[in-house]
């Protein structure tokens, strides 16, 4: 634990910090905020650290059982999505309705990554309005970490603080990545752009839906990922997201919006961000740093889901930090990554192969939309989603979805024809 030692704290409400914390976590997105709640109820002293002044471009999805995991109340949702409609570049549509067996929840980033960190700072941990510009070792194997306050005067000196461990949950372009890996040391990404516009108002969008997801794979909108409508209550998502450089996102942004109805809804806000689409092979240093969430690459191949295996991660990078500060040993840091791979590293590799084959062609995609009809196909995308987990009760249906890829990829005929039309 902390030494007795403290200093002011510049922050509002409390009057004291250990002159060491035990841990540091840098930035309070969904995983930061959860690693930083967690570890003050195991009694570590937390600080948490974020600049509070910019939001993720993301869809905000997340299954029913997030709620239920991470205790997140019903009112935090904007909205709740029943059924997610799939458009082929063809203009063909396949609506994959959810049933009864749960629903996808819509939170805004907004007010949901805020509302994280006030849990985290209500369970005990320190909270610094600023960000991470500096990190040393010290002899004493402790981290020295230099800060810049948000909201202060630019030529205000950093202020100085020490933890003994660090995790890095800030994002993509991570600063402590950047700061204690090596340069090369960085997940694949595509760039993701999306814009917050007021929903349509009742008829006025003849094809908007407020309880449905639209994805778009259309090499126009992505030629290597998809674009999106989700509806968030009184306001709604439109983007896409691409790795292919000079992709022009803000203007398949709006085609897309112009395809969907919505060209004329008024735009609340921009934004823009790299978005990571496999997990770092290593999330330690060897010594006293770990990464969780995009700073990881935590982030699902093929549909970019991130909020809950953000959250997830952070809770097993907790349990990692606090196994490691009761034993001493580094290599504890590394459980957290190897029981995150082991309960979904499956499920990525799946969507990889999947990316990687049904993007890469309007044809392809095409063939993929087609795909979705099937009822084996729905049935289990579904289950897998919302359970976070591969459907195993079932394996005679994912003999079915395997041997219907295979047809479909190679257009092979039944009968004279086409098995997925």
């Amino acid at each position: 634990m902390a030494t007795s030692e403290t200093r002011s704290n510049p922050t509002e409400g409390s009057s004291a910090w250990p002159a060491i914390f035990d841990v540091a976590v840098i930035g309070g997105g969904p995983s930061g905020a959860m690693a930083a709640e967690s570890l003050v109820k195991m009694g570590r002293s937390v600080l948490l650290v974020d600049p509070g002044n910019r939001i993720k471009p993301c869809g905000g999805a997340i299954p029913s059982r997030t709620l239920r995991d991470f205790a997140i109340p019903e009112d935090m949702l904007v909205a709740r999505a029943n059924a997610a409609r799939i458009i082929a570049p063809s203009g063909r549509t396949v609506e994959m309705r959810i049933g009864d067996i749960g629903f996808v929840g819509m939170v805004d980033r907004a007010s949901f990554d805020p509302y994280l960190r006030r849990r985290a700072e209500q369970a005990g941990a320190q909270l610094l309005k600023g960000k991470l510009i500096g990190m040393e070792q010290r002899a004493d194997r402790t981290l020295q970490l230099s800060l810049s306050a948000v909201d202060t005067d630019p030529a205000s000196p950093p202020q100085t603080l020490s933890a003994r461990v660090v995790i890095g949950a800030d994002g993509a372009n991570s600063t402590v990545r950047r700061l204690m890996f090596a340069a090369n040391k960085r997940p694949p990404y595509v760039f993701a752009y999306h814009e917050i516009i007021e929903s349509p108002k009742a008829g006025a969008a003849e094809t908007f839906t407020p309880d449905r997801c639209d994805v778009i794979y259309d090499g126009r909108i992505s030629p290597d990922f998809y674009g999106w409508v989700f509806p968030h209550g009184t306001h709604t998502s439109v983007g896409c997201g691409s790795g292919v450089k000079g992709h022009d996102l803000r203007g398949a942004t709006a085609d897309l919006r112009g395809a969907a109805g919505l060209a004329a809804c008024k735009v609340i806000r921009r934004e823009g961000a790299p978005l990571p689409l496999k997990p770092m092979r290593r999330w330690d240093n060897g010594r006293n740093v770990l990464l969780t969430g995009d700073a990881a690459g935590t982030v699902a191949p093929a549909s970019g889901e991130g909020i809950h295996y953000a959250m997830l991660c952070g809770r097993l990078c907790a349990d990692a930090v606090e196994s490691f500060l009761k034993t001493g040993q580094a290599a504890d840091l590394k459980q957290a990554r190897r029981r995150f791979m082991r309960a979904h590293g499956r499920v990525f590799f799946i969507l990889g192969i999947m990316q990687a084959v049904w993007y890469r062609s309007d044809r392809l995609r095409e063939k993929f939309v087609a795909m979705c009809a099937d009822p084996d196909v729905q049935r289990l995308t579904w289950e897998s989603y919302l359970n976070k987990a591969l459907v195993r009760r079932d394996p005679l249906a994912h003999i079915r979805v395997f041997f219907k890829d295979i047809k479909a990829l190679f257009g092979i005929r039944a009968g004279g024809h086409d098995t997925v039309a």
